[in-house]
């Protein structure tokens, strides 16, 4: 037998690692949010918000999604015992995961656009360095998180437009009180 694992016992521990794994992370975005605040607090609807910025329900639908890719790409990637640069590609994904969760805390939760961009854009490169990674332990793996990098660019470019468009969003009071006037 020249084979360290037949065919069906790789298939076996993959199901084992993304039954755990999938339904981790989507656990963890959810709680991210949920612990940050939301689009519907009065201080994010007191802000100016951008031209490209999509409908709300958007965030919920596409988060949802990426969440499970993640794992599952996490998965295929945790399965891969024979892969050389395994372990870098996971410890740089829980990297840019810690970075993906606090996000949420800091835009919604301590109202900190500024500080906000600079963990996204921090997230940026992690998340490039592991989908690199991620392609040299299984290709489908980096596939998988290629959606996720272009979502996390263009949330690196609405932060910012968000930043440039309420420069002094900090100070804006989260009473509920919000005035909107249409012209």
């Amino acid at each position: 037998m020249n084979r360290l694992a037949s065919p069906a016992q790789l298939r076996a521990s993959l199901i084992r690692w993304s039954l755990f794994i999938v339904p981790a992370v989507m656990l963890l975005g959810f709680l991210s949010g949920q612990v940050g605040g939301s689009a519907d607090s009065p201080w994010f609807q007191a802000l100016e918000k951008p031209a490209i910025f999509p409908p709300p329900a958007t965030f919920g639908i596409v988060w949802s999604i990426l969440y499970f890719m993640m794992g599952l790409a996490l998965a295929l990637v945790c399965a891969a015992w024979g892969s050389s640069v395994r372990v870098w590609a996971i410890l740089v994904f829980l990297v840019q995961f810690a970075l993906n969760l606090a996000w949420s805390p800091i835009f919604f939760g301590m109202h900190d656009i500024r500080l906000a961009l600079v963990i996204l854009i921090l997230l940026d490169a992690a998340l490039l360095v592991t989908v690199l990674l991620f392609f040299k332990v299984r290709a489908w793996a980096g596939v998988l998180l290629l959606p996720y990098l272009a979502w996390v660019l263009f949330a690196t470019v609405l932060n910012w437009q968000f930043l440039e468009l309420n420069p002094h969003a900090e100070y804006i009071r989260d009473s509920g009180a919000v005035q909107r006037m249409e012209l």
